[in-house]
């Protein structure tokens, strides 16, 4: 068993009787069938720390508050809470646990496993022995928790908890395809790939609180390698700020106090940036032999291109909603024409035009790794897609230089002159184009499209002019309307489809598309040191001949007299 407490199971199971027992004990879970009448949150200080804990509580509290839901709360004397959920209704073991690891990724102290074990999930009840001495003590009043247990929630209200647990239930159902998928691949050593939800160890101590104390010394050397981490990833302090109380308590836990975290968050997030900045600065110079070039998207310099006729910003963005007015009324249904692989030319030049206008220029130098990023797939793909666009394009987009050294291809964007009339006799639309945004990195790319076209509409459309509109199937479009609305992010109104004001980003955190998007840039970062290093072998460093020649040195000759040449003979 090792040091663990475990609590046996007896021979003959025991029935629960109104004496307390002698020892610590647990009821069981599931029912002779499997199925649960009540739904056990436990939120344990073994896998976070205490205010991670209470904070937990308090986020699950606010969301079973939202959904009406009812239920009954208790504390043990280690800091651990629980939670529990009555049912009027039994639910399966399968539905119970997928519940329950969904509420665990809204908080990482939440311990699943009395609802992972069928046979033996137990739980402490109220005013039961805790095995550290004491017993677990009812939170809820006495009275309230009796109506609770004695109403319990209907199967409504669990209906309603799986709405707001949407984003949740659809994120662990990915988790559990890839974890089926590696399953059935063995590797070349004979083990399985790591499966499910990959995450760093840094991330993983800014979410529990927990650190390896072989690793650091104190709490303060865990906060600064969390907010080097962060710092790294390009966050600012209001970014760091949002998530203490969002999904990353474990770091606010750290600091102990909210006073101590008061005082020295923005002294040590500036001691991250600076120990960042200097990291970079560094490995710059020795990649440049001591030169400072900064860099665009980590692949070209700053300074190659300055637009075909050197134009203005207000041009550019004139010429970008000119080009937005050509890809929705032809550009989209020619490449939809060409099916799977429209999709993603739809998208691409949507990227393309994205980095225009923020870069304000017609010539772009963006490597293919970079639109990888923009655009959630693999830079081969991209590498791929760019040439069939350039020739699908309609002259919109050209090449006019090849990839040199550590440069990109570079491509013009223009309006050609037989589409120029048609842009202009067009309304400009509102709002801004994207690429792929990370949320849609688990929708897929034909629910990016369906939400722009509810994004950027001049009213709310309805589901035939959404499928006109995007010129997709009415099967693909109504199967991204079903998901997107059950995640919250639009809602149907009197026949016609409106945005919510979900946060995208908080979605795409929800549904751990973060996290892949994150590795990503990191894989990239680091592939294209690799390729950087190796391009570096075969540069030619120019020398000054100035510098060969030493001013003191005599380098003229003079031939030996004719006595000198005979004593040599």
């Amino acid at each position: 068993m090792g040091t663990r407490f475990q609590y046996p199971r007896p021979a003959t199971p025991p029935t629960i009787t109104t004496s307390l027992p002698e020892h610590p004990a647990a009821v069981m879970i599931h029912g002779t069938d499997g199925s649960v009448a009540t739904l056990c949150i436990d939120l344990d200080t073994s896998k976070a720390l205490k205010s991670v804990v209470d904070s937990d509580a308090a986020r699950l509290r606010k969301l079973l508050g939202e959904a009406n839901i009812s239920y009954v709360e208790d504390f043990s004397p280690s800091g651990g809470r629980h939670i529990y959920i009555p049912l009027q209704q039994r639910l399966t073991a399968a539905k119970a646990r997928e519940l329950v690891e969904a509420l665990g990724l809204l908080a990482a102290s939440l311990d699943p496993s009395p609802h992972q074990n069928i046979t033996d999930g137990c739980i402490r009840v109220p005013g039961s022995r805790h095995k550290a001495g004491g017993h677990q003590t009812l939170i809820t009043p006495l009275s309230q928790a009796y109506a609770t247990l004695r109403v319990r929630n209907s199967a409504r209200a669990i209906a309603a908890l799986r709405a707001a647990l949407a984003p949740e239930l659809a994120r662990n159902k990915a988790i559990q395809k890839r974890q089926s998928k590696a399953a059935t691949v063995r590797t070349t050593a004979g083990q399985l790939p790591v499966a499910g939800r990959s995450e760093s160890p840094l991330r993983r101590i800014a979410r529990t609180g927990i650190y390896d104390t072989a690793k650091y010394a104190s709490a303060s050397e865990a906060r600064m390698g969390v907010l080097n981490h962060f710092a790294a990833c390009g966050w600012t302090l209001e970014d760091v700020r949002n998530e203490l109380t969002g999904q990353f308590p474990g770091l606010a836990a750290l600091y102990g106090t909210q006073a101590k975290q008061a005082r020295l968050l923005s002294s040590e997030w500036a001691n991250a940036q600076a120990f960042t900045n200097a990291g970079s600065t560094q490995k710059r110079k020795s990649r440049e032999t001591g030169k400072i070039n900064a860099l665009i998207n980590n692949t070209s310099p700053t300074q190659p291109t300055g637009g075909a006729l050197n134009r203005s910003s207000a041009s550019i963005h004139q010429l970008v909603n000119d080009l937005e007015n050509v890809l929705y009324a032809v550009l989209d249904r020619r490449l939809a024409a060409r099916g799977r692989e429209g999709l993603s030319l739809r998208l691409l030049i949507r990227g393309l035009l994205g980095y225009m206008r923020a870069k304000e220029t017609d010539l772009l130098d963006v490597g293919c790794r970079t639109l990888a990023v923009a655009l959630g797939k693999h830079h081969v793909t991209i590498a791929r897609l760019l040439p069939a666009l350039a020739q699908a394009s309609d002259g919109i987009l050209t090449k006019v230089a090849d990839a040199r050294y550590k440069t990109a291809d570079v491509y013009l964007i223009q309006l050609p002159r037989h589409l120029q009339q048609l842009a202009r006799e067009l309304t400009w639309r509102k709002g801004r184009i994207h690429a792929v945004r990370p949320v849609f990195r688990s929708l897929g790319d034909v629910a990016a499209l369906v939400y722009e076209s509810i994004e950027r509409a001049r009213h709310s459309p309805t589901t035939a002019e959404i499928v006109r509109f995007t010129s997709i199937s009415r099967n693909a479009v109504s199967t991204a309307l079903t998901e997107m609305e059950a995640l919250g992010m639009i809602y149907r109104d009197h026949g016609h489809w409106k945005r919510t004001t979900v946060n995208l980003t908080n979605l795409a955190a929800r549904l751990g598309v973060l996290e892949d998007y994150q590795a990503h840039i990191s894989r990239n970062r680091f592939e294209r040191a690799r390729w950087h290093a190796y391009l570096d072998r075969f540069r030619m460093v120019e020398v000054d001949e100035g510098a060969l020649y030493d001013q003191e040195r005599e380098e003229y000759w003079l031939p030996p007299g004719d006595a000198a040449i005979w004593n040599v003979a």
